[in-house]
């Protein structure tokens, strides 16, 4: 295993005295914007705690940022032109603060025709790097500080397929819950999907340092812990020798300290009976499952290139219910792909009526550059879309409904998060199945979060499960 400390000491130590010449007066500030997956919010917190390393100070406030990072998405276009837009305006703060260093990262300007993009029309943005080069971010930091020039640091994964450093400085977005990456890369090729181009192939972290950053965690207090990887499932096959995700879960289940344990996301083509017999047994893994579906046509899964059908699907859920019967599923939903028939749509809104899934993630099918799908015939007009996705999400909004009002008058024990995000004056607790129940603080003690409260729902709706806390 490399150390980020042990390699890269001297350039932290030059970044440091470069940043006491250029900022004399003060202790500089970094502000860190996110977009996209769990795995993107754990590598800002791992871009965040270089900076620290190096003298920076955290701040919430771009305005008042000397070191601005922008770490991009590339799954979707939304989240691309969303990025670029919000990179736009960070050119009149660069004006108000000739010192300011702006860098643009992440899956987004792993691609060219991103990069091109921020080269010719931001010409204030001082620096980029891919998703290859996290760890490098220091030197390419320093080189920035030390001079006028634009820095171009993006390279194939085919040319560069990067390195895992391990003891990399982190600054967490949360005190009680975290996020571990297992693995990094997809080697799956689904044909809408530009993941494999831009996070390369399946790379999997060494057990033992998965192990010793999972058990510093919880030493430090932490005690929701989430794996984190393109596939899960895939975990360990690169490994010498190789190492079963279900082994690795097992091996963390051996810690002797109690927390809730959490992964995302799984392939169905790699989800097997022995995961849930384990997950069944588990006094740690919650019970809930995320399975992206995609479609419920056979014909569109197939030119998604997923590799199992929609029976294969029901099957490995049906097993799921039989051994664990309060586990909650959600799945994603691709609306629109190329040659997407009414029958296909239609086999879509049975395979929902079928699962009867607790929530859905739909999204409306987006070209991606350099993948099949993007040149495929038989594009879907965007009013076709938008109507499916309309009839989706109403059939969606009936079942998660169903769903939740089996909860109603039932009893949790819930770990308590912090506040609600719309109203200070409720708590929002998550209980073993992953749902989050919101009480009022009326008439309860002051829960930090990782305290674990007693809560009965009281009003179970679509979206939003609301409850009232019983005293011990």
């Amino acid at each position: 295993m490399i150390n980020f400390l042990e390699k890269n000491s001297n350039i932290i130590n030059s970044v440091n005295q470069k940043l006491k010449l250029v900022f004399p007066d003060k202790a500089p500030l970094v502000y860190v914007e996110t977009y996209g997956c769990q795995q993107n919010e754990a590598d800002s917190e791992k871009l965040l705690g270089m900076a620290c390393s190096v003298g920076y100070t955290p701040t919430d406030d771009k305005q008042l940022a000397d070191l601005i990072l922008v770490n991009t998405c590339a799954v979707r276009e939304h989240a691309e032109l969303k990025a670029l837009s919000n990179t736009g305006q960070l050119k009149h703060i660069k004006e108000k603060n000739p010192r300011l260093l702006i860098g643009v990262c992440g899956c987004m300007v792993q691609q060219e025709h991103r990069t091109g993009d921020i080269k010719h029309r931001y010409p204030y943005v001082d620096f980029v790097f891919g998703t290859n080069k996290i760890f490098d971010f220091l030197s390419i930091l320093l080189k920035a500080l030390s001079s006028d020039k634009r820095l171009f640091c993006v390279e194939s994964f085919e040319d560069n397929p990067g390195e895992f450093q391990e003891n990399v400085p982190v600054v967490r977005a949360h005190s009680n819950k975290a996020w571990v990456s297992i693995m990094y890369g997809c080697n799956n090729f689904c044909s809408y999907c530009v993941v494999p181009y831009v996070r390369g192939r399946e790379r999997s972290r060494c057990p033992n340092a998965i192990l010793s950053e999972i058990r510093e965690l919880l030493n430090s207090g932490y005690r929701d812990i989430t794996l984190l990887g393109q596939n899960v499932n895939s975990y360990g096959k690169d490994l010498e020798p190789q190492l079963s995700f279900v082994e690795l879960l097992k091996m963390i289940e051996e810690i002797p300290v109690d927390f809730v344990l959490r992964f995302m996301t799984s392939n169905p083509k790699d989800a097997t009976h022995e995961l849930f017999d384990f997950i069944s047994q588990s006094r740690k893994l919650e019970h809930h499952f995320h399975l992206p579906l995609q479609s419920g046509s056979d014909r569109i899964l197939a030119l998604m290139n997923r590799k199992y059908n929609r029976e294969a699907f029901f099957e490995l859920c049906d097993y799921a219910r039989r051994v664990i019967p309060d586990i909650t599923f959600t799945t994603d939903i691709i609306v629109g792909f190329p040659g997407e028939t009414e029958e296909d749509f239609c086999d879509t809104l049975s395979a929902l009526e079928r699962i009867r899934f607790d929530s859905v993630f739909s999204f409306i099918y987006s070209k991606r550059v350099g993948t099949r799908a993007a040149e495929m015939d038989e594009q879907i007009d965007e009013e076709t879309k938008k109507d499916r996705m309309g009839r989706l999400l109403a059939l969606q909004q009936s079942i998660s409904a169903s769903r939740n009002s089996e909860l109603n008058g039932k009893v949790f024990e819930v770990m308590i998060e912090g506040d609600s995000k719309n109203d200070p004056n409720v708590w929002a607790g998550r209980c073993h199945d992953g749902k989050l129940i919101h009480f009022s603080k009326a008439n309860t003690p002051k829960f930090s979060p990782g305290d674990v409260a007693t809560v009965r729902v009281t009003d179970a709706q679509a979206y939003t499960i609301y409850g009232e806390y019983i005293k011990d």
